[in-house]
Parts: C-alpha cells; structure tokens; sequence
C-alpha cells in the first residue's frame, strides 16, 4: 500500500469493529478493583457469605435480592432485577439509579474499562 495513512485508517478502523470492552476486560485488575472498593461488604469464593454485603458468587443470572444469607432491602427484593451483565454493569456505575430506594451506599464507578474488568472478575466466580 502507497499510502501509509490509508493502511493506519484501515487498522484502527479493523480494531474498532472487531473489539469489545469484555475482550479487553482484565480480570487480575477487577480482583485488584474488588478488594479495594468491593471487599469490605461484598465476599466471592469458596467460603464467601454475606456480610455488609451479599456474597457475590454465581452472581449472573441470580434474581436480585434472593441470596438466603443476606437481609436484602424491600427496594432490592422487589426490584424484579435479574443481574445480567448488563444489569451489573448499570449498578456497579448508579446503585440507586437501577433500584431506587436500595440500602447499598456506593457512590458508582464511571469509568467502563473498570466496570468491564469488575465484571470479568464475579465472572471467574460462576459455577462452570
């Protein structure tokens, strides 16, 4: 190709249609996120149990509120939210935006890259 700046268009044009945050997302960086903003409420692994916090294992696919070893609030168990990533993702970025009246006090995350890698993270604890 003549004109490099042809080529240099095609490639980021190329990386741009064909990557995703999720394919980016890094989990040792979420379980680093985790522990420092998470972890002191929230448990994942083996011996997790709610705390502050639910315990967040198998937490994809889970109906909000209906962990048996936590005391949810009636906004959060009525919520009719089931965690998707979609969902999580939306919570981890306005708690109170996604089940107005919830107990959790976080002020949110905005930057995406860390909510992806977040996500990456709870994803290493669901049952295979």
């Amino acid at each position: 190709m003549k004109n490099p700046a042809v080529l240099m268009f095609a490639l980021v044009l190329n990386a741009g249609l064909f990557s995703t945050p999720a394919d980016a997302a890094d989990a040792e960086a979420g379980a680093k996120l985790f522990s420092r903003v998470c972890g002191g409420c929230h448990q994942v692994g083996v011996s997790a149990r709610g705390s502050f916090g639910p315990q967040l294992n198998a937490i994809f696919g889970r109906h909000a509120g209906s962990t048996t070893d936590y005391q949810y609030s009636s906004a959060m168990k009525s919520s009719g939210v089931v965690w998707t990533r979609e969902t999580l993702a939306a919570y981890i970025e306005d708690p109170k935006e996604v089940v107005p009246g919830t107990r959790m006090i976080f002020w949110g995350i905005s930057d995406p890259e860390k909510i992806e890698n977040l996500l990456a993270y709870l994803q290493t604890f669901q049952p295979q």
